[in-house]
């Protein structure tokens, strides 16, 4: 028995509050729903580096020999640096609109009438990007980065998997989450620059795990990465929140970078700038397209 008191405060942390917006509202406290709603990319983000960095921060750990982090069972964790902003997006989706939330996150996946110019551009776009900054790393006189192909087809198709998956990941946090929120509340620019620079910033724990490219010449990647996420943007509003179109973009990016070598990671940055420079001056801050902006209601 609560009694009076306890009564009264049950009621006041699980009254559930007539709404058909949010339909959730009665299984949480009124308090931490109101809090969620105001902060929900806040929110997300909070979760999304969480649970990434729970997961990778053993792994950068062990790549420099601290026991006894070096046990490949956790290593394994390293699956939750991937997974992390689908995750989160997933949990703040459900917390706001229960089932049809996370139904309206994952939809864009599903997104694959578009233009076939779209597809081309998702899967070219890369290769172009590439080849460019490698005839600038040649231009200026810089080291480009070498290819890094496992020799054994099995493995191969084993990372291509990998990259698929984890990109796919990545852009139902990123862009699936994260940027149709801003823009409800900012210009295509603004978002693009927020979700930019958290973009980059959760990639730091790679800036300290041995062996990886980022720890060479780390502001270089962040620069490239903030850069890079007005082409995501542009792709993403183009085709009307086309999730699927933005993960073949970021699979395609990532399986040719591996491809093709000889570019300078200040010849990628350099490309990047260019291509968001470019994209700004023609479509605008607004929307950074030639169609609206894409936001939830």
């Amino acid at each position: 028995m609560l009694g009076r008191s306890g009564d009264r405060l049950r009621l006041y942390w699980f009254e559930r509050i007539p709404s058909k917006k949010y339909p959730c509202e009665g299984r949480w406290t009124r308090p931490a729903l109101l809090v969620m709603k105001k902060h929900s990319v806040a929110g997300f983000y909070i979760l999304a580096f969480g649970i990434s960095w729970i997961g990778l921060i053993p792994g950068v750990l062990g790549s420099r020999g601290i026991a006894p982090f070096e046990s490949p069972f956790v290593q394994f964790l390293g699956i939750l640096f991937s997974i992390g902003p689908a995750l989160a997006a997933v949990i703040m989706s459900q917390v706001m609109q229960g089932k049809t939330g996370v139904q309206n996150l994952l939809k864009g996946l599903l997104k694959w009438r578009v233009n076939l110019v779209w597809y081309l551009v998702a899967v070219l776009g890369p290769v172009v990007i590439f080849v460019t900054g490698q005839v600038l790393t040649k231009l200026m006189g810089l080291t480009g980065a070498p290819t890094s192909i496992p020799s054994n087809p099995l493995l191969f198709f084993v990372a291509v998997l990998a990259v698929v998956l984890s990109n796919t990941s990545e852009e139902i946090g990123w862009r699936g989450f994260a940027l149709p929120h801003l823009q409800k509340r900012h210009n295509a620019l603004s978002a693009t620059l927020i979700v930019g620079l958290l973009w980059s910033l959760w990639h730091l724990p790679l800036v300290f795990l041995t062996g990886n490219p980022m720890t060479q010449s780390p502001l270089i990647w962040f620069i490239s990465i903030v850069a890079s996420a007005f082409i995501y943007t542009w792709l993403y509003n183009s085709t009307q929140g086309s999730l699927l179109l933005v993960a073949l973009f970021h699979g395609a990016l990532n399986i040719f970078g591996a491809l093709i070598s000889g570019v300078s990671p200040i010849a990628y940055a350099l490309v990047n700038c260019v291509v968001a420079i470019i994209l700004i001056l023609v479509f605008g801050k607004v929307t950074l397209s030639h169609r609206k902006q894409v936001y939830v209601d």
